[in-house]
């Protein structure tokens, strides 16, 4: 075996000259703000008409420590009927992410892509709870392609063209 293969036949990356492999971690997982507004209740229980969902996104994230970021997916929907409102939601909800050694071109798309990725199954959760406890069927938000709306943003603005315009 050549001086430069590990134990398993491939190459060692410490002698192969590259720098120690990033590390990423999940610290902490936390809902910061919960709100439902179910303001037509009782009369919401018996209407006929199917509500239309408007589901809003939004991430942020910011470094709270060294080597470590929060990032907060925000969730905002608004369910309305031909009666009026059915309910309104509103979620924020954080992970603690510790990265290290992470190559600084791979930051953001870990922050706004792939950290998203991994908090969505939980926040889903929560909404499709709170809808249940205010009375109403779960709410099973589909699933988003974080990495594709990422990439999305970041060709619009290498383009010049304005976020949120297709």
């Amino acid at each position: 075996m050549a001086e430069d293969e590990g134990a398993n036949g491939a190459a060692d990356p410490m002698i192969a000259g590259s720098d120690t492999p990033p590390q990423i971690g999940i610290i902490a997982q936390y809902v910061k703000d919960l709100s439902f507004e179910n303001p037509n209740a009782p009369a919401v229980y018996q209407w006929q008409s199917q509500p239309q969902m408007d589901v809003q996104f939004n991430i942020g994230a910011q470094m709270v420590g060294e080597d470590v970021h929060e990032v907060a997916l925000k969730i905002d929907i608004k369910a309305t009927a031909t009666e009026g409102t059915a309910f309104q939601a509103e979620l924020l909800y954080a992970g603690l992410f510790a990265l290290k050694n992470l190559p600084a071109d791979q930051l953001q798309p870990f922050l706004l892509a792939e950290a998203p990725r991994l908090l969505f199954p939980f926040a889903r959760r929560v909404i499709a709870d709170a809808s249940i406890d205010a009375g109403f069927p779960p709410l099973m938000l589909d699933p988003i392609d974080f990495a594709g709306l990422y990439m999305q943003q970041q060709g619009q603005l290498l383009s010049g063209e304005p976020a949120g315009q297709a």
